[in-house]
């Protein structure tokens, strides 16, 4: 194999000379190379075997597949930042509610209902000695 004119199946098209880089590329497994060699864009050979450019064929799309589907992720997780993001904006910018003021002129609920509160009143007293009725 020249490595300019000729392709990993033989073929010594001239037309192909790119896409022999590419094939011969692939078949060590270099796909960086191969990609900078045109892998994406190229049509296989017409001269070559069938199973070269089913081979070229197969790497170019799995390597389109791939590149989509990280394109795909990257927007994905771009929406998702946005997205939070905009709900980080959306509760910052949302007004707390108001403590409750204290010093109003109402009288504060009791905590227990009025039935718990004189059971723990009885309680207290037993345990402090003495006896409320």
């Amino acid at each position: 194999m020249d490595g300019i004119n000729g392709c990993r199946c033989g073929c010594t098209s001239r037309d192909g000379a790119g896409v022999h880089r590419v094939a011969a590329a692939l078949a060590v497994e270099d796909v960086d190379h191969a990609i900078e060699a045109g892998l994406l864009d190229c049509e296989p050979c017409p001269d070559c075997k069938p199973g070269c450019q089913a081979s070229v064929i197969r790497a170019r799309d799995e390597r389109r597949v791939a590149l989509a589907a990280r394109e795909r992720f990257r927007a994905r997780e771009a929406r998702l930042q946005r997205l939070a993001a905009e709900r980080h904006a959306r509760r910052a910018a949302r007004p707390r509610p108001a403590a409750p003021d204290t010093s109003a002129t109402e009288p504060a609920r009791p905590a227990l209902p009025a039935a718990a509160a004189a059971a723990l009143a009885r309680a207290r007293a037993r345990a402090a000695g003495t006896r409320t009725s």
